[in-house]
């Protein structure tokens, strides 16, 4: 490694955001990339590692590379574990994680959060800041995970502020290689929404997710920022500008779309977040917007036709 650069470890290696991070950081930093889920090949000199941060390989990491700073993007989802373990790798590693940075005196820490921790209510105001209560965690069991890494990370950055702690809350991240639940969604043929909702979205590319990221890692201001665009769409239109056809399910009684989808292994439409396709939440990404002077290049049309042209080409034959 190239000592007269800084050591970056990220984590979430296997995921494309991480990934496209990983692009724009390498010229100028030694990256070391990490993730528990699986061990990813990004050329011969960045060193991987597939581990768990509650095992002891994982301090060993912080001795051997002497990080100056610390890019968190890896999470598991609901989808993807018992709700004990997500608990274990997100919330109780992360503890870890937040313990040997300031152990080991690393100078900077970012972690990427979620506006699911805002919860989806009929209440909801029409933007909603960085100040407002996190109320995911009392709709669903399910969020709670993500809720307690916010809290936790909140704590660190008041109690450790040498490790200059910045939480970005994103909207809807979508693009190439994205596999959370909107853009498998987006993605698909035919979309399901409930009879009577559209609740307002918003949408940010993954290039300029990871755009964001880099320049919030890059000028050190730390604090608590949304990272989303100043446009929106219906969730409605927005499934019909990326080509999908709507599949319509009842949304009353509350319990009969969750009985549905657990029916018809819906799995593209997680139950735990059938709320946040009844209601909008619409966060308000000025403050970042200011503080970096950041501006997404990719507009809703980009995003949308996206999706849209690679429906086109798979029923041609051609993805």
């Amino acid at each position: 490694m190239d000592k007269t650069k800084p050591t970056i470890m990220i984590t979430g290696a296997a995921g494309a955001l991480a990934q496209q991070v990983i692009q724009r950081l390498r010229e100028n930093a030694n990256i070391v990339a990490v993730d528990f889920r699986e061990q990813v090949y990004l050329g011969d000199e960045i060193p991987s590692y597939c581990i768990d941060f509650n095992k002891r390989g994982f301090e060993d990491l912080f001795r051997k590379y002497n990080f100056t700073g610390v890019i968190h993007l890896g999470r598991i989802m609901s989808s993807q574990e018992t709700r004990m373990r997500r608990y274990n790798a997100n919330v109780l590693g992360a503890q870890k994680l937040f313990e040997f940075c300031h152990k080991y005196e690393v100078k900077q820490v970012l972690v990427l959060s979620t506006y699911h921790v805002y919860g989806a209510m009929p209440y909801n105001p029409a933007l909603i800041d960085e100040q407002a209560p996190l109320k995911a965690a009392e709709l669903t069991m399910d969020l709670i995970d993500s809720v307690e890494l916010e809290n936790l990370s909140t704590i660190y950055l008041w109690k450790y502020p040498d490790l200059n702690i910045t939480i970005l809350r994103a909207c809807n991240i979508v693009g190439p290689e994205v596999r959370n639940t909107i853009s498998k969604i987006l993605g698909s043929e035919y979309a399901p929404t409930l009879l009577g909702f559209s609740p307002i979205m918003q949408f940010i590319h993954i290039d300029d997710m990871a755009d964001a990221i880099v320049l919030a890692f890059q000028t050190i201001k730390p604090g608590i920022y949304n990272v989303a665009p100043d446009d929106w769409v219906s969730y409605q239109d927005a499934l019909l500008r990326s080509g999908c056809k709507r599949v319509q399910i009842p949304s009353i009684p509350p319990v009969l779309p969750k009985m549905i989808i657990k029916t018809f292994n819906l799995k593209k439409f997680p139950t735990y977040l059938v709320n946040y396709f009844k209601y909008p939440v619409v966060i308000d990404g000025r403050l970042f917007n200011k503080t970096y002077n950041f501006r997404p290049q990719k507009s809703l049309s980009d995003i949308f036709n996206y999706y849209k042209e690679r429906k086109l080409m798979q029923g041609k034959g051609e993805y």
